[in-house]
């Protein structure tokens, strides 16, 4: 959460290209939440300070409040249903005014029935206690200029200096429960024909999701992106975060088409997301959860620059394998404020090239690279946290692999392991100076290749071509780390320094151990055959369903059987881009 005036102190670095981004689902907003979080947390307040890796402008505006107070918000539209917010107001609290007490004109006997409030974890209190002027003084917003700025502790400050550890995983009910920033009020969109908990008047197929945007849903939408746009000098696109399991993916399929029709030109990336489990499944959900995602991912791919899934599973299908583990991470995947966390890390580092200060790769290049030939679906893979002894460098911390790949799935998509690949995209966050290369003595024979290699970048190229050899790469690498300070859940192996790395001695007890703090982490975007096969099993699956019999109401919400039935051969063909015989193609295409 930002203190008031703290925008001020934040580097410009001229002209950037900035970014909309739209959560469209519950899940979306947990990841989300996370991902706004890690990014408050990494913004530089110091005025002396040399100017961040990352622009925050890109994802930030400046604002002011009503008490003429400069503000620095997201700049984002959030969907949810109604019931999903409990204790944030629709309009944050950024802007209220000073009184809401209204005037009454009724002379006779009033009675006023008072619902209890929601409420509030331990976090939330604490945080209410941190924004209030007992911890902030009331001065510290009056700046008004850069010139006459002074250094100041921000809440960001103080809840990395007292490290305070909150186990949220008992009272997080919604995202609304860890959120950390304040929001601008015209962020918050609540869908009020759906509700959010209950048995009755749920968002829970495609098509719902498809006949939702028009009316009162479609202006206020286009309303909130027009302020959100018409403010930027040099808008790159939008990213979305959406649902896939549910009936937002048939939002999302026509906020895609939407976008595309009404900014094209913008790039256009979308992570459809998916929870390892829904609290309130069922057989026919399961078939509805399925039959959403093959219909979101072939619409919103179609309709995108990029199109990633985004999920823990082990699979897209109605049993999939166990959820994705990764070696240095105690997280419980049935909890969705931790495998959102995971996923907002990866997201973290995977949307580092258009962020970047300088030497920034926009949307359109990233996707150009990525979706040849029709291949709009990518894969994501990451090493969350990257294991590196402390003290070591990255060609050993590499070389420890052996043979192995160092990235797990977080895409439901195994790699195949056959070296086969369209285009990949590697980042690496939180790694820098001596330690991205071997620490050689003149006249050492080097360990390994990688040892020899003079830069980071170097190193991780080399590496890659070691597995991927003919395979067209971008790799960046950005030295701050990700840093999880509260309320990110404190999930991590006490094997773990704070710093997020091996510790060289024995681990302390979980008692004992001190929290992670930041971490390094790795990630891989691929367009690879696998996500072709990936692709297939999921039409395979989805067309040997009759939805008459099996789930009819499925198709009774706008859908009809003629349209799932076109869906499904879209879907095939999408599948067939990735065959092994579209690589030669595609590198002559890359040679012409």
């Amino acid at each position: 959460m930002f203190n008031k005036c703290s925008r001020l102190f934040i580097s410009m670095s001229g002209p950037c290209r900035e970014v909309v981004t739209l959560q469209l689902g519950h899940y979306s907003n947990f990841i989300g939440t996370h991902w706004w979080n890690l990014q408050d947390a990494s913004l530089c307040y110091d005025p002396d300070g040399a100017p961040a890796e990352l622009q925050g402008d890109v994802l930030f505006r400046e604002g002011l409040t009503l008490g003429g107070h400069v503000t620095y918000t997201p700049r984002l539209i959030a969907m949810d249903l109604k019931g999903s917010l409990q204790t944030l107001p629709q309009e944050g609290r950024l802007y209220e005014p000073e009184s809401k007490a209204a005037a009454c004109t009724w002379d006779g006997q009033i009675t006023t029935h008072r619902e209890s409030p929601a409420s509030r974890n331990s976090f939330l209190r604490d945080l209410d206690s941190l924004d209030s002027a007992s911890f902030l003084a009331p001065d510290r917003c009056s700046v008004t200029s850069a010139e006459s700025a002074v250094a100041t502790e921000t809440i960001n400050d103080i809840l990395e200096r007292i490290q305070k550890s909150y186990r949220l995983e008992g009272s997080v009910r919604v995202w609304s429960d860890f959120l950390r920033i304040h929001l601008h009020p015209r962020t918050i969109s609540v869908i009020n024909q759906f509700n959010h908990d209950g048995e009755s008047e749920r968002l829970e197929v495609f098509g719902q999701g498809t006949v939702l945007l028009q009316g009162s849903v479609l202006e206020d939408l286009e309303d909130r992106l027009h302020f959100f746009v018409e403010e930027c000098d040099y808008l790159q696109g939008f990213q979305l975060f959406c649902d896939l399991t549910d009936g937002f993916s048939g939002l999302g399929s026509k906020v895609t088409e939407m976008l595309q029709d009404s900014y094209g030109g913008r790039g256009i990336l979308t992570w459809g997301v998916a929870p390892v489990n829904h609290p309130d499944t069922s057989s026919i959900k399961d078939v509805f959860h399925m039959m959403n995602c093959a219909l979101g991912t072939v619409s919103m791919a179609n309709h995108s620059s990029l199109f990633c899934p985004l999920t823990l599973r082990g699979g897209l299908g109605r049993r999939p394998p166990p959820p994705t583990a990764f070696p240095l991470l105690n997280y419980d995947p049935e909890l969705w404020f931790h495998s959102s966390a995971v996923l907002a890390l990866a997201l973290d580092a995977m949307t580092v090239s258009y962020r970047l200060r300088h030497n920034s790769a926009p949307m359109w290049q990233l996707s150009d690279a990525l979706t040849v030939s029709g291949r709009k679906v990518v894969s994501a893979y990451g090493s969350v946290p990257f294991p590196m002894m402390h003290g070591s460098c990255l060609p050993a911390a590499l070389d420890a692999f052996a043979n192995a790949l160092p990235w797990r799935s977080l895409s439901a998509c195994p790699e195949l392991g056959d070296g086969c690949c369209f285009g990949q995209s590697v980042t690496l966050k939180g790694l820098e100076g001596r330690s991205l290369v071997s620490p050689l003595l003149p006249g050492t024979e080097p360990a390994s290749p990688l040892h020899s290699e003079r830069s980071g970048e170097d190193v991780l190229t080399a590496y890659t071509r070691l597995h991927y050899p003919s395979t067209p790469l971008a790799v960046q690498l950005v030295s701050s780390p990700s840093k999880v300070t509260a309320p990110f859940p404190q999930m991590f192996s006490p094997a773990l320094t704070p710093q997020g790395f091996l510790q060289n001695h024995p681990a302390l007890p979980v008692s004992a151990a001190r929290p992670v703090s930041s971490l390094p982490v790795l990630t891989s975007l691929q367009s690879s055959p696998a996500a072709g096969l990936q692709l297939s099993e999921l039409q395979k699956a989805c067309s040997a369903l009759d939805m008459r019999r099996v789930a009819p109401s499925f198709l009774s919400h706008g859908l009809e059987l003629s349209e799932l039935t076109e869906a499904m051969e879209q879907l095939r063909s999408l599948a067939h881009c990735y065959q092994h015989n579209q690589l030669h193609s595609s590198s002559d295409e890359d040679d012409d």
